[in-house]
């Protein structure tokens, strides 16, 4: 089956598990790089994508390291925040995509600190702006392209000074589009009691507020990962996951709790969070039932569309069927409101039938 196969086969799909910063159209760094004097190393699509797309076998560093040549053009710009946004849900809709949840952090796009992450200077684009812009083009993006599109916050492992405010960010805008809470970056388990620990602090607050949870977790590290975003972090979905198969307890516990993996098949084979096409956890989690979804991940970075993704999970070995069960999976595992998800379950029935 080819690409254009899998197009016709899946056309109405669901994403739980994709970055906004990673998801920004090349072109679109190109002209913002242009229009705000920020100099890349290439001037056409092309040549930028050698550059910042990875190769199958790389590492979770190396997509990581990507984005630092190309997040210093948007981030700490509103304008640039703002178009990245709104062209993520005209590029949702021309794949079909129903509903998505796009996650980000809010920190990493801001500019309000004497050493911005990626901004090139400091401004008084806080964190705060960076919710309220994204909230306003996702809002806009959703209506014009008739489609859904909620957001996730993002705290970072390695600047747990911003957790606190996360948390706080969630709350605030859970009204506005922001559905859920996520931790992302390289994979370590805190050496803090969770009493002391500020990520683990920004969960429970979550958590209490009745804010839902993700987490990156068992992609490249090991299972003791996942049991931290269990029983600390409170996760209802897992980022990636695919250590969980290593130990049979914390598997069994996943299936029997219901906990979803949010599986993104190329971003596996690019960052070592999987070595082989044909034993596949992803594989694994469909012929077990698992609930688990497929998910693009990085587009920008990964070279890859969700048809991509489907069209990877069939070389793996999974059926239609089965790529057709994770759609409804993503659906009924999805932040949103219970009203939204029968919304949503309904397209999926008119287009699949009852699954």
């Amino acid at each position: 089956m080819n690409r254009k196969d899998v197009a016709k086969r899946f056309p109405v799909k669901v994403e739980l598990h994709v970055h906004l910063d990673g998801a920004v159209r090349t072109q679109t760094i190109l002209d913002i790089g242009q229009k705000r004097g920020i100099k890349l190393p290439a001037s056409t699509v092309d040549g930028l994508n050698k550059e910042i797309v990875i190769s199958y076998g790389a590492s979770l560093d190396t997509l990581l390291a990507s984005f630092h040549i190309f997040a210093p053009v948007f981030a700490g710009d509103r304008d640039a925040v703002y178009t990245m946004a709104y062209e993520f849900c005209e590029d949702c809709a021309r794949q079909g995509i129903v509903y998505a949840e796009v996650r980000y952090s809010p920190h990493l796009l801001a500019n309000t600190f004497d050493k911005p992450a990626y901004a090139r200077e400091s401004g008084s684009f806080s964190p705060r702006d960076v919710v309220c812009t994204v909230n306003e083009a996702l809002e806009k993006g959703s209506r014009d392209f008739n489609i859904t599109v909620k957001s996730i916050l993002a705290c970072i492992r390695s600047s747990s000074e911003w957790s606190k405010e996360v948390a706080s960010l969630c709350k605030e805008f859970r009204n506005s589009g922001v559905v859920g809470i996520d931790i992302a970056m390289s994979e370590f388990l805190s050496d803090q009691h969770p009493d002391e620990c500020p990520h683990r602090q920004a969960f429970l607050t979550a958590k209490n507020d009745g804010i839902h949870r993700t987490t990156h977790a068992g992609e490249v590290g090991e299972p003791a990962n996942v049991y931290e975003a269990l029983d600390d972090y409170y996760a209802e979905r897992i980022g990636h996951g695919y250590r969980s198969i290593l130990d049979a307890k914390l598997y069994e516990r996943i299936k029997r709790e219901g906990i979803h993996f949010e599986t993104c098949p190329i971003s596996s084979l690019k960052t070592a969070g999987a070595s082989s096409r044909t034993d596949h956890p992803i594989l694994r989690f469909a012929t077990d039932g698992a609930n688990f979804s497929i998910n693009t991940d990085d587009p920008t970075v990964l070279g890859n569309d969700l048809t991509d993704d489907y069209l990877m999970a069939l070389e793996f070995g999974l059926t239609e069927k089965q790529i057709q069960t994770s759609i409804f999976n993503a659906a009924w595992s999805s932040f949103a409101s219970d009203k939204e998800k029968q919304e949503i379950i309904k397209k999926l029935v008119e287009v699949y039938g009852e699954n």
